[in-house]
Parts: structure tokens; sequence; C-alpha cells
């Protein structure tokens, strides 16, 4: 994987890596700059999108055809959470979102992000976003979770309303 940064932002002397509190981490090499490159994970919100007696899973641009998932973005600076998730649910389907419940947060490492997923209902009539290349409505007795991402959102809403069926590879 290559490396995130080559220089540093700071002074523009090369970064190294570096052990630092326990872990490898890319440091400047100026002994009169203390900067030091974290990499921490990015902030997602995450809807599992209620829209009538279905859940509603989007396809985004780019991605192949059969891969469907839940309405997500990144969270923006001075944004909550949940005005995050509202404002997602809006610009990729065009539905005004009511917020039910948090379902959790996820370590999606692969990404290196942190998903904030939240059960949102969602009221109007949907109009595709930029973004999205589809949108695919499932009853939910026939939802599946998949093993990354926001799948396991899917998982722990599916166990809290008392059942799930087997995760989909």
């Amino acid at each position: 994987m290559p490396l995130p940064l080559k220089y540093c932002p700071a002074c523009a002397s090369p970064l190294l890596a570096s052990e630092l509190e326990g872990r490898k981490r890319l440091a400047c090499s100026s002994d009169t700059c203390d900067y030091v490159f974290y990499d921490n994970p990015v902030p997602v919100v995450a809807a599992l999108l209620e829209h009538g007696e279905t859940v509603l899973l989007v396809r985004n641009k780019g991605w192949p055809e059969k891969w469907y998932g839940l309405i997500s973005g990144f969270l923006e600076k001075g944004e909550s959470p949940e005005e995050g998730v509202l404002r997602e649910v809006k610009e990729e389907v065009g539905l005004k979102g009511e917020i039910v419940s948090f379902i959790g947060a996820y370590a999606f490492t692969e990404m290196n992000q942190i998903i904030l997923a939240y059960h949102v209902r969602g009221h109007g009539e949907i109009a595709i976003g930029d973004e999205i290349a589809g949108v695919k409505a499932v009853p939910p007795d026939k939802l599946r979770p998949w093993p990354l991402g926001t799948g396991h959102a899917v998982r722990d809403w599916l166990a809290a309303r008392g059942g799930w069926g087997p995760t989909v590879a």
C-alpha cells in the first residue's frame, strides 16, 4: 500500500516511519518540527432507510452492478452525525428523513473509516441524486447483511427486530 504522505505538510521535510506511542506512525524528519501523521479513521454516517414497508439500498456510481448498500457519506465539518445522516438521505434519494434510533458505531478498517449508523424513516417521493446509479427497495424479511462496512449495521438492526438470515458474501 502506498504511503498516504511523503512530505511534512508543516515544513516540507520528508516523513519517516517512526515508533511513536507504541505504534508505527509517519513523523517529520526535521529536528525543528514535531508533526506526526496519525492517519486516524474518517467519520462516515450511514442510514438504514425505511421507506414505506421496505428498506432502501443504493448503488453508487462506479460500484459493480450487483453491489448495493446503505445510504452513506462523509460527515462534514461542523455537522453533527444526526445532521449528516439526514443530509445524506436528502442528497442521495431526495427524502426527508426522521431518525428512529442509533444502530451503532462500526470500524471499517479496510477503508480507514468509522461508520456511525442510524435507523432512519424516509418520507416523500424518491429522487435519485447525482452519486447514485440505482435504488433497490427490499422488504425487511428479505434483507440480508453483508460481511463488511455497513453490513454490520444491517445485521444488528435485523437482530434487534428479532432475527436475521445468513450473512451474504
